[in-house]
């Protein structure tokens, strides 16, 4: 657990300062409405970390987004026995960013399980985002996304076991809820693994 907040109450503000960065998870036309693994209400997202990423570019803060590119036959498919439906394939229009997310021409793309026999929930697995991080001094992590309860999780998850101080965007993630209350459930695992919950308007 990361230790450097052992209370993790949300804070009243949250001053932008070097070392910071943003990473946004999974926000790819197959996870939003009329996509092939639909998250509900995921559009809801886009504006949300638009805000944010603002705020970033405002600042010349560093931006990641994760992204699933998975080959065709990816093992995380129902057809080769996994539990998820074809998407995010290689190069097709499901596998590209939300057309309102406005990503800036600065942003660093990670690619994440594009392994056909290796699924990757978290956008450190297989990827080298933790050598790219520590590479430009970050040390601050501010992450939303798609969706609460797998790739956000799992990637919050790994930042934080990687010694980042990690702020969830609570206003800014949504969740599968394969089973009801999934992204609560995930929500409090975040925060009791020491990730600290914040929404846009805590930004100064």
């Amino acid at each position: 657990m990361n230790t450097s907040n052992p209370i993790n109450h949300p804070p009243q503000a949250v001053h932008l300062q070097p070392g910071d960065a943003l990473i946004v998870v999974d926000v790819q036309n197959d996870f939003l409405p009329g996509g092939s693994l639909a998250v509900p209400h995921g559009d809801e997202v886009v504006a949300a970390l638009n805000r944010y990423l603002a705020s970033f570019q405002a600042r010349s803060l560093p931006v990641y987004a994760t992204r699933d590119w998975h080959p065709a036959g990816h093992c995380s498919f129902q057809s080769q026995g996994g539990p998820w439906p074809p998407h995010c394939i290689v190069n097709t229009p499901g596998a590209q960013f939300a057309a309102n997310l406005q990503l800036p021409p600065s942003a660093t793309v990670i690619s994440k399980a594009t392994r056909p026999d290796k699924d990757a929930y978290s956008g450190f697995e297989g990827t080298d985002l933790d050598a790219r991080l520590r590479a430009t001094g970050v040390r601050r992590l501010f992450i939303g996304g798609l969706a609460t309860d797998y790739c956000v999780l799992n990637t919050v998850r790994d930042a934080l076991s990687c010694g980042y101080q990690v702020f969830l965007l609570e206003d800014a993630i949504r969740a599968v809820n394969v089973q009801a209350n999934d992204g609560v459930k995930a929500e409090r695992a975040m925060v009791a693994q020491g990730a600290v919950p914040m929404e846009w308007k805590m930004l100064s």
